[in-house]
């Protein structure tokens, strides 16, 4: 690596260079920030070492205008003892890390095969991203499969505008990540997103928090508080499960979206509201606005742009490099290279139908990241219900396989709950513990007889 040392006193940078050019690196030396941001402008480094205590331009302000002109090395601060603070504040304002005076040689040594790793790892995802291209616009998203290609495209289409949005499809889609990419493409990206799930707040305090509230509005309420309306001014609003979202305060919202004003708790003065809303739900609106437990004017308001989001089942060809990138992220942020994985391990994990969606892929390649052994994912670091049932040479007491046993059980459940539930499917799902999509998916490939 190339690396520049930067302190003012000589006898330091003389040490830091020989035991840096003994470990093989290039080195440069600066005595101050001024003389290190002339170097960094005539030549680009991987890394740069600098005191944080120095005459004529110190190391906060090296460290801000190195960034501020684009400087993109790794930046490891050096304080002297007493001014962990002022490395603390290098670190906040983008360093990478810091190291306390006086040091060992291989303390130093050590601080720099970490950030070395942290270096390759990073280039690594940034390769991987770029040889997806477009098809990989947020983590855990990718654009194999023609459905998520056409989600992409309205993302990229409806980001500009204020156009309210809903995104549907499963749990463990990447439905709030794809709304936090809306909000990332769209001009608003220097406001707040704020996100709020309308599912886990109770009824009771869901207003006050979407809303606000005033002074003595009720018990508890000492002082005003602004709601996530206010909060989400000039930015984002992400209203996740909002299928679930109370009747009572179906109309409240209806009002906030149609004319841009909100009213807090207990408040007979009316906000104006500018915030931009992304609503999401796994939920069958349709079905609920049919039963009566979705206003029909609010849904329409919200549907204004709908994005599915189809789940993993339906788009077997966006999980090789779905693999591929969230493996490459939990190493980059674990700081451990990337495994190779075994081809009966590779063939499981594409064989199962994630019912979990990306969420259970990513959570299970955590897994198979922290268990892998000698420097490989085998099969025995997979979660045990990802791995693929085997026929076994020895038939079983009624001459099946394991397989097919384990089919005609699930099968046999799955018609238990429609007979429980009536043959209402969303009822047996809940039943089941699995999504309507999964029911449908299991149903066709069981042969369940869907009448």
């Amino acid at each position: 690596m190339r690396i520049l040392v930067v302190d003012d006193e000589p006898g330091l940078r003389n040490s830091l260079r020989l035991i840096l050019t003994d470990e093989g690196h290039d080195v440069a030396e600066a005595a101050d920030g001024a003389s290190a941001l002339a170097r960094a402008a005539a030549a680009p480094f991987d890394m740069i070492l600098c005191d944080v205590r120095m005459p004529v331009l110190d190391g906060l302000e090296f460290l801000r205008r190195y960034r501020q002109a684009g400087g993109s090395a790794l930046v490891i601060v050096m304080s002297a003892y007493g001014a962990e603070d002022a490395a603390i504040a290098a670190m906040k304002q983008g360093a990478y890390d810091y190291i306390a005076k006086p040091f060992r040689a291989d303390e130093i040594v050590l601080t720099l095969h970490k950030a070395e790793e942290r270096e390759r790892l990073r280039r690594e995802v940034d390769e991987l991203r770029s040889a997806l291209g477009a098809q990989a616009i947020g983590p855990g998203l990718i654009a194999e499969s023609a459905a998520m290609r056409a989600a992409f495209e309205l993302v990229a289409k409806v980001a500009p505008h204020r156009t309210t949005v809903l995104l549907t499809g499963p749990s463990g889609t990447g439905k709030e990540v794809l709304a936090r990419e809306l909000h990332r493409l769209s001009p608003r990206a220097e406001g707040p997103f704020v996100a709020v799930n309308c599912a886990a707040i109770p009824e009771a305090l869901l207003e006050s928090e979407l809303f606000g509230y005033v002074r003595g509005a009720f018990t508890g309420a000492a002082s005003d508080r602004r709601g996530l309306f206010e909060q989400a001014a000039d930015g984002t609003l992400f209203l996740d499960e909002i299928g679930d979202l109370p009747t009572a305060l179906q109309a409240k919202l209806l009002r906030a979206l149609q004319g841009g004003e909100i009213r807090r708790v207990g408040d007979a003065t009316v906000r104006k509201v500018e915030t931009r809303v992304v609503a999401a739900t796994a939920r069958d609106l349709d079905a609920d606005v049919r039963a009566g437990r979705f206003r029909e004017d609010l849904y329409y308001r919200i549907n204004v742009v709908h994005i599915r989001l189809p789940p993993l089942a339906e788009r077997p060809e966006d999980v090789p490099p779905l693999i591929r990138t969230l493996l490459a992220a939990h190493a980059a942020r674990m700081g451990v290279s990337v495994p190779p994985i075994d081809p009966d391990a590779m063939q499981a994990l594409l064989d199962h139908t994630w019912p979990g969606n990306v969420r259970e892929l990513q959570n299970a390649l955590e897994r198979a990241l922290v268990l892998a052994r000698g420097g490989r994912i085998a099969l025995d670091a997979l979660p045990p219900h990802v791995l693929r049932p085997v026929s076994v040479d020895r038939p079983s007491g009624d001459g099946r396989s394991l397989k097919d046993q384990e089919e005609a059980a699930a099968s046999q459940a799955i018609q238990d709950a429609l007979t429980r539930s009536g043959g209402n499917r969303r009822d047996a799902a809940r039943l089941l513990g699995i999504s309507v999509r999964t029911l449908f998916y299991k149903m066709r490939s069981l042969g369940v007889n869907k009448d």
